[in-house]
């Protein structure tokens, strides 16, 4: 069974290169562009991991996490940031929250962001 990836993301070209590369890799990707979607989703469906952008309508990746992780049943959700915020106090807060990890935009390639997803499942 392909291993259930959410990506809540509000940049429509950026999920659409994510969910391609996702999609090549063997993972069900569902898509949300909106951080209280995103949480619907989780509350309804079996996710395996969460990409999350931190700068969304509707409720932020913060206040998505924050949600998450209060959660008994979606708090063990691994959750990956992904975010144009780079500063250290942004990637601090996120990881003190309970992210996994933490990847800044600019800053990786669709192969690094399977690289990572498959470390933190094999946990």
């Amino acid at each position: 069974m392909p291993k259930k990836i959410l990506v809540i993301e509000d940049d429509k070209f950026l999920m659409k290169i994510i969910n391609k590369k996702l999609s090549s890799e063997n993972y069900d990707v569902i898509e949300a562009l909106d951080g209280k979607q995103g949480l619907d989703i989780v509350k309804n469906q079996k996710i395996d991991l969460i990409l999350l952008d931190l700068i969304l309508p509707e409720m932020d990746g913060f206040e998505v996490l924050a949600n998450l992780k209060s959660d008994p049943e979606l708090s063990r959700i691994p959750v990956i940031v992904i975010s144009n915020l780079g500063e250290a106090s942004q990637i601090e807060k996120a990881l003190k929250m309970g992210a996994d990890d933490y990847l800044i935009k600019a800053h990786f390639t669709p192969a690094e962001i399977v690289e990572r997803i498959e470390k933190i499942l094999k946990k």
